[in-house]
């Protein structure tokens, strides 16, 4: 009997072993499974981009009766997103202007520009304070004077872009005050200096895009007609642009299908089951009724090998 019980005493620790291995791989691999069966999540460039600029010239500096000709086509913060800048000084060189010296195109107590991007909208910002603004020819006296102006683009996803400019305060062109146009342009004549053509708010939209500018000037200057430097092309002030994010994907549910179920006669044993089904299962279940079952055979072969070896 003792060679009996210490064999038996062995047999049952090996077989807990077996159950406990058995029943710990069936529980631990369904969530396991369910995890590998989750949804897979990817991202990608949401497509919007923003613009911003304070101060954009595109002017043909002609020189010594145009017999010289210098491009003036500079930019002051100008960025795109994501992206700011807050310089309030633009000075340039150009050749044959002022002796070669730099010569100071705009100067504003605030030059703003900033552009924004993220997944659900992309805006761009400028704004303009106290801001003078040099053509080459006029040293002492400022093309445009103004007070404050300022452009906003912001296109959200999935929405109407918005286009907006802004002017407050006084203007001053070529040294004289003036009033601007609501529609259409402003022409101002200075005898002996040029002429200057303001274009105030222009602003545009699309399904996907937004543009907008607080001033544009179309500039003709010839001090005296002397054709000592003679200067045409365009000014545009606080500029902003847009194109908006690509509007997120959503991925339709798909619909469940619900299996036919007989009637159920609860006076059944069959009907019992069911209802204990219903009431106690939950996603669980199948792994726990696996680990039950790997319990039942590991028992059952522990048994049969103790009485084997009785």
């Amino acid at each position: 009997m003792p060679s009996s019980t210490v064999v038996t005493t062995a047999l049952r620790t090996p077989a807990r072993r077996i159950v406990a291995t058995a029943a710990a791989t069936v529980l631990a691999a369904g969530p396991a499974v369910l995890a590998g069966a989750g949804p897979a999540a990817a991202t990608g460039d949401h497509g919007g981009r923003a613009g911003a600029v304070v101060l954009r010239t595109g002017l043909d500096v002609s020189l010594l009766n145009k017999t010289v000709n210098v491009p003036l086509a500079v930019s002051l913060n100008e960025v795109q997103a994501p992206a700011s800048a807050d310089r309030t000084a633009l000075t340039v060189k150009l050749d044959g202007v002022d002796g070669g010296q730099p010569f100071s195109v705009l100067r504003a107590d605030v030059a703003k520009a900033r552009a924004t991007v993220d997944a659900d909208k992309a805006e761009g910002f400028t704004r303009l304070v106290h801001a003078k603004v040099h053509v080459p020819g006029l040293p002492l006296l400022s093309l445009i004077e103004v007070d404050q102006v300022t452009a906003k683009a912001l296109c959200v996803a999935g929405r109407k872009p918005v286009a907006e400019s802004n002017l407050l305060g006084s203007v001053t062109v070529l040294g004289k005050k003036v009033t601007l146009s609501a529609g259409g342009t402003t022409e101002i004549k200075v005898p002996g200096v040029g002429e200057v053509s303001l274009g105030l708010s222009n602003r545009s939209t699309t399904s996907t895009t937004a543009a907008a500018s607080a001033l544009r000037l179309k500039v003709s200057v010839n001090p005296l007609k002397l054709n000592v430097a003679e200067v045409e092309g365009e000014v545009t002030l606080a500029g902003a642009t847009c194109e908006a994010p690509k509007p997120p994907r959503t991925a339709s549910p798909t619909p469940t299908p619900v299996a036919s179920q007989p009637p159920k006669d609860h006076t059944t044993p069959q009907g019992d089951k069911a209802d204990l089904a219903e009431t106690g299962g939950n996603s669980m279940t199948p792994y726990i009724a696996g680990g039950a079952l790997a319990l039942l055979a590991a028992g059952a072969a522990a048994v049969a090998l103790t009485r084997r070896r009785a």
